[in-house]
């Protein structure tokens, strides 16, 4: 895909593949992610979405430096941190921070809300004992918790306020890019609408772009300006919300777009049941990853693996996808 000038964060060919045992002397290579290349223009959200298992969060863990890609690189303010040696790559960590799933496994037990906050700033500034105190009671003020929270610890809270804590730590550093793996999916549902109308509070306070990372189709629609769909490993579809909601080109996200629930008969249409399971990520299809699910699959796409491209203004990963347009 065309890199746009203003991009704070590109991904070009993004591949990793794991080696891992199998019996007692063999070996597998599991293709986690595969040639996948988008761009986050600054100021914006990008939602990744797909079924478990699509690649979704190993995906963020090559755009966080968690770890490093097997090929294809990735830019942040056009340097890219793959070939960054480690003081470039301490010095891009601030620009780039995540807020993990669950914010009872991601916080430390043992430590306060104000040591779990102290931490970046530690290790990644030079303020004194009181820059940083003001730095963290500012942060909490921001994501919405009392200051005087800050001597309490992690089991003290409720999900909604963990997470709120889990925000905080994110964006204290004031990163410029924010990845957000499932960050309300173990919440509340009437907690899952505060922390998101939070997000949105703090991008447009302080101009952070975000890649937001969800299975949840309503989520992806109310937070993001742009999506791009997963699917084992690769991208299938992407381009702006509306139109991808709208009309979807790609048989996977029709199929996903159909299984979300909704409660008006209005808005109910036609659901694309996908059969069968996902395939394993040891043992990939040949040519098109989807042809053993979908429901338009030719022979063409049994032998032949079709590329990303724009079609009317989307990218779409799909050997029928015009025809099937007004499928």
């Amino acid at each position: 895909m065309d890199a746009v000038m203003d991009a704070v964060l590109i991904a070009e060919h993004l591949t990793k593949h794991y080696r891992i045992r199998r019996g007692l002397s063999g070996h597998g290579l599991v293709k986690a992610l595969n040639d996948v290349s988008f761009s986050l223009d600054a100021g914006k959200t990008l939602a990744v979405v797909g079924e478990s298992g699509c690649g979704k969060s190993t995906l963020a863990r090559q755009l966080t430096m968690i770890e490093t890609p097997t090929s294809g690189r990735v830019l942040i303010d056009g340097r890219d941190i793959t070939q960054a040696d480690r003081a470039q790559r301490a010095l891009l960590r601030r620009r780039i921070q995540i807020i993990f799933q669950n914010p009872f496994a991601s916080l430390n037990p043992r430590k306060t809300v104000k040591a779990t906050l102290s931490e970046p700033l530690v290790v990644n500034t030079s303020f004194n004992a009181q820059q940083r105190a003001a730095r963290i009671e500012a942060a909490m003020q921001t994501v919405g918790l009392r200051p005087e929270y800050m001597q309490r610890y992690p089991h003290m809270f409720s999900g909604g306020q963990r997470q709120r804590i889990a925000i905080a730590r994110a964006m204290i550093l004031e990163p410029g890019i924010v990845v957000a793996d499932e960050p309300v999916s173990a919440l509340d549902v009437s907690i899952q609408a505060q922390i998101l109308n939070l997000l949105m509070d703090l991008q447009e306070r302080f101009g952070t772009s975000y890649v937001f990372i969800t299975h949840n189709l309503a989520v992806a629609r109310h937070i993001a300006h742009t999506i791009i769909v997963m699917y084992l490993g690769g991208i299938v579809e992407s381009g702006d919300t509306k139109s991808l909601f709208e009309r979807p080109r790609h048989p996977y996200t029709r199929a996903l777009i159909s299984a979300a629930p909704v409660i008006g008969a209005a808005q109910r249409t036609n659901k694309t049941r996908l059969q069968g399971e996902l395939p394993s990520p040891l043992n990939l299809p040949s040519g098109c990853a989807f042809h053993q699910r979908c429901p338009y699959a030719v022979e063409r796409c049994r032998r032949e693996t079709p590329l990303l491209r724009n079609v009317a203004q989307r990218y779409v990963a799909c050997h029928r996808a015009e025809e099937l347009n007004d499928a």
